[in-house]
């Protein structure tokens, strides 16, 4: 009987050796594993720290190459003002007072001549010369545009006398001409010259593009969440095509052929831009086309010499 209990015994031992060998192994497994699995985790950590930290490069990268090429649009658009600028210096002092004299030398000849043909041929010189004037002028004030005048102005009555200069036009006969402009929008700080001369120009263009029966519609609104205000002015003209309608604000660009300087719309764009505004344009070919203008509302004191309501001299 005792050499049983020996052989239990011993065999009790045996399975507790193993069953102790087996549970540190076990445990030094399990401890294995979960510092397998925390030092996977913090390489997935790392992993997505670094894929983060080149996400962030990249949007920086594309950031600077974004700013960098606004910045190389801008030098070259002030590279071609400066240019522009020496351009109309020199013309207005080498062709605008010679083209003075010619032009009373002209207006004299016709004053004294009778023959009828004769009369034809010099009224297109004049008519060729006053163009010439008016695309120096038109040069001058796109190269170097004066800066506004500043002044409290109510945009609806600026709205309404611009539409009363122009509507005895002839390019207006027949055409529908509508004044949206709410009477209780905020007071603008604004050239009231300069945006007259603005929307005369939106205004006559839209006239030419407009047939007979159609409409041109001025509408204004204060933008909701920004402190701008919008004035649009639309037509239901033939509108512009696609591959030209880009092209619009560049300076000499111009679909006219031989009636225009292409520096109308140049010179309101530079107009808009020297108030901290901007302006779009936006059209459908054969539906029309609607010019947006955007001008900041200033909210700065006003001096008390300023009145609220300046005169357009126009």
């Amino acid at each position: 009987m005792i050499p049983g209990l020996i052989a239990a015994a011993a065999f009790g031992a045996a399975f507790l050796a193993v069953w102790l060998w087996y549970t540190h192994k076990a445990e030094r497994l399990s401890q294995y594993l979960e510092e397998a699995t925390k030092r996977a985790a913090e390489s997935e950590g790392q992993r997505d720290s670094i894929q983060e930290e080149l996400f962030r490069r990249l949007y920086e990268q594309r950031e600077l190459d974004r700013e960098k090429m606004q910045f190389q649009a801008q030098l070259t658009e002030y590279e071609k003002y400066a240019s522009l600028a020496q351009l109309a210096l020199g013309a207005a002092h080498e062709i605008n007072n010679p083209l003075l004299g010619i032009l009373s030398h002209l207006e004299l000849e016709l004053k004294n001549c009778e023959d009828p043909a004769e009369r034809v041929e010099v009224e297109q010189c004049i008519a060729g010369a006053k163009r010439i004037s008016s695309t120096l002028r038109g040069l001058l004030n796109y190269a170097r545009p004066s800066p506004p005048l500043l002044s409290k102005i109510h945009l609806a009555r600026l709205v309404v006398d611009t539409i009363a200069f122009l509507e005895n036009q002839p390019i207006l006969r027949g055409k529908i001409l509508k004044n949206q402009v709410p009477a209780d929008l905020p007071y603008v700080r604004v050239d009231a010259n300069q945006l007259s001369q603005v929307l005369m120009n939106l205004l006559l263009n839209a006239a030419e593009a407009t047939p007979t029966g159609g409409h041109i519609t001025v509408s204004a609104s204060k933008l909701a969440y920004v402190e701008s205000i919008e004035i649009r002015v639309s037509d239901t003209g033939s509108g512009i095509p696609a591959d030209v309608l880009p092209h619009v604000l560049e300076p000499f660009f111009t679909t006219k052929q031989g009636r225009g300087t292409g520096l109308g719309l140049s010179i309101s764009y530079a107009y808009m831009r020297s108030h901290g505004g901007d302006m779009r344009v936006d059209s459908v070919l054969g539906r029309g086309t609607t010019v947006t203008l955007t001008l900041p509302l200033r909210t700065e004191e006003q001096p008390e010499q300023e009145s609220e309501d300046s005169q357009i001299v126009v």
